[in-house]
């Protein structure tokens, strides 16, 4: 009798990020309706969130209870050290008793915000690693990467990437990194980010008067690059979105804050605080479909967290991008809005001002444009899946070719 093919996915899932919890929908998504009869469970980094939200059970990503704490006492320090010994031996017995293991978009093979080595890039490396040793095969489906220059996160990125069985990126620039940083993407294929795969809500008739905009904020200090500058990016990245924000509301715009992480949190409550006016509110987004249902209502969006930007284009709402990385821009320009992009380095009220304006001048048009676009995505994220069960899922597609021949 034959067994259930059994799944795992794998990486910072349930930890309030929602980007990443919507990559793992569409995951979801996707084995529900191609390998129904599969048996799916999780290593992730927040276990509880994850099994109450996506009925799958799951186990803690790492052995020490502290490691997102920064060690700075003995104890602690001998337990992080502990940890990443003990963390070897349990990857690798969760790797074994799985036949596939999928690790959901992400940015999984970036550094483009504050990353240490001995973090999630070893995390990534000991899954993949004992993918390797155990036969299990791993997949790193339509993720995100960037060239790294900290040796060892590099190394530890490179050899991860290297020890998959499987492939695909979420844009070209991604590719273009792991090429510039020696592995062999010659059969790699790039697809859509995986949640412009999810269900999008339906637009209400539009009222005639102008409607919200909403705003996504972050909580930005910068990258990897940019730790001693930390500070000084991120107030000047609030001050000029506080000033942004103040503009809308004196031209008599209601605008409406959104988050992406729930470290956000703190963000709005300094704009609510600097903005003192009713026609600012805040959302509490707790899922892409929450943030897709309020910019579906919007005029506008403008954002800076990528699946800020990714729900924003979904709905097809125009929007203007405060790209903190590469793969934003990408993004736009995949998406037909290249133009509508503004360093969140160094964001100048005006000058994002002016932009907006535009943005919303051009808007009929721009909606036009991200119709054809989406219906594009979605035919290219059907190839995607497609291509993933031909590639990890062989019995299955085997099996498919066999039904759909004459």
């Amino acid at each position: 009798m034959k067994t259930a093919t059994r799944v795992g996915v794998f990486g910072l899932l349930g930890s309030g990020n929602l980007g990443n919890d919507g990559s793992l929908e569409a995951v979801l998504g996707y084995l529900r309706a191609e390998h129904p009869a599969a048996v799916v469970d999780a290593l992730c980094g927040g276990p509880e969130a994850v099994t109450a939200r996506f009925g799958i059970p799951a186990t803690r990503l790492h052995w020490y209870r502290g490691e997102y704490r920064t060690a700075s006492r003995a104890g602690a320090i001998a337990g992080k050290g502990l940890g990443k010994l003990v963390d070897v031996f349990r990857t690798a017995a969760w790797v074994r008793r799985h036949d596939v293991v999928i690790v959901p978009g992400m940015g999984v093979l970036e550094a483009t915000l504050p990353l240490r080595p001995w973090g999630f890039p070893y995390s990534l490396f000991l899954l993949c690693a004992s993918g390797r040793l155990l036969r299990t095969r791993v997949a790193l489906v339509s993720v995100g990467a960037a060239e790294i220059g900290n040796r060892p996160t590099r190394a530890l990125v490179r050899w991860s990437a290297r020890l998959a069985t499987y492939r695909s990126y979420r844009d070209a620039q991604s590719r273009d990194a792991m090429r510039a940083m020696g592995v062999d993407t010659a059969r790699d294929e790039v697809y859509p980010d995986l949640a412009f795969s999810l269900p999008t809500p339906r637009a209400s008739a539009p009222s005639g008067s102008p409607g919200p905009v909403c705003v996504g904020v972050m909580d930005f200090h910068g990258g990897n690059d940019d730790r001693a500058r930390a500070d000084e990016i991120y107030r000047r990245y609030l001050d000029g979105t506080i000033r942004f924000v103040r503009a809308l509301v004196e031209d008599g715009r209601p605008v409406r804050l959104l988050t992406g992480d729930t470290c956000d949190a703190t963000v709005v409550a300094a704009i609510l605080d600097a903005v003192d006016s009713p026609l600012v509110t805040a959302a509490e987004p707790a899922s892409l479909d929450d943030l897709m249902k309020e910019m579906v209502a919007a005029d506008t969006v403008v954002a800076v967290r990528y699946h800020n930007l990714i729900c924003a284009l979904k709905t097809g709402t125009p929007v203007l991008a405060l790209s903190y990385a590469t793969k934003s821009d990408a993004l736009m320009a995949r998406m037909g809005l290249g133009a509508y992009c503004h360093p969140a380095r160094e964001v100048d009220a005006d000058q994002l001002l002016e932009q907006f304006r535009a943005l919303e001048k051009h808007s009929a048009e721009l909606r036009r444009t991200l119709t054809e676009r989406n219906q594009a995505a979605a035919r290219d994220l059907e190839h995607q899946f497609t291509a993933l069960t031909a590639a990890v899922f062989p019995a299955s597609a085997q099996a498919h070719a066999l039904r759909e021949a004459p």
